[in-house]
């Protein structure tokens, strides 16, 4: 099941953006954006998607499956629990799908948090993601459940950063960040509709 949903969210997204750079006049084509598109409406397409399935799926599959029904689990370490992928790792195997696929332009996608489960992840983050993510979750902040866009520059290579809000949507989402090992004593305790972190979409400026 798992393999199937990725396959067809990998399937949504590379359609999304042939579509994306399909539809432009000449005139936008020459911007010299991806596809003949600004990347900030690219950004907020993928963001559209990406959201809405990791609603459906934290909602509608692992909410549904672990904590109404109570007919399986869902596990970090899912393959030998055969269990279910906890919602950020189904999120992160999309990502990686991606990042292995030939696509029409180069972008990735990744799930952050200012809170991370994860210490790891924390050491990966840029300067401009931090940024990013403290605007995007402080209550204190305009741009607070709303979006954080920024450039960056990797590897030789200028990205618009997008940076979106992600919000707990159910209970198999912030049950398991306040209940986990790895939290901090520092780390608010979540509920429903709290941003928990954000969404980082990066992609390449021509």
């Amino acid at each position: 099941m798992n393999s199937l949903i990725l396959t067809t969210r990998l399937g949504a997204l590379a359609g999304l953006c042939l579509g994306l750079s399909a539809c432009k006049s000449g005139e936008e084509e020459a911007s010299g954006s991806p596809g003949g598109y600004p990347a900030a409406q690219v950004a907020e397409a993928l963001y559209t998607v990406l959201k809405s399935e990791r609603k459906v799926y934290a909602s509608k599959v692992v909410n549904r499956l672990v904590k109404e029904e109570k007919v399986i689990k869902a596990h970090e370490e899912w393959k030998e629990n055969k269990a279910l992928l906890l919602p950020a790792q189904f999120f992160r195997e999309g990502a990686e799908e991606v990042d292995d696929a030939e696509k029409p332009f180069q972008f990735s996608y990744s799930l952050q948090s200012p809170w991370p489960l994860n210490y790891e992840n924390a050491k990966k983050q840029t300067p401009s993601v931090k940024e990013g993510l403290a605007a995007v979750t402080d209550p204190e902040s305009e741009y607070y459940g709303k979006k954080w866009t920024g450039e960056e520059m990797l590897g030789g290579t200028s990205y618009f950063v997008g940076i979106y809000p992600d919000r707990a949507v159910a209970a198999a989402c912030w049950d398991c960040h306040n209940d986990h090992e790895n939290r901090k004593d520092s780390y608010p305790e979540f509920k429903k509709n709290d941003v928990m972190g954000g969404i980082v979409i990066r992609i390449p400026k021509s």
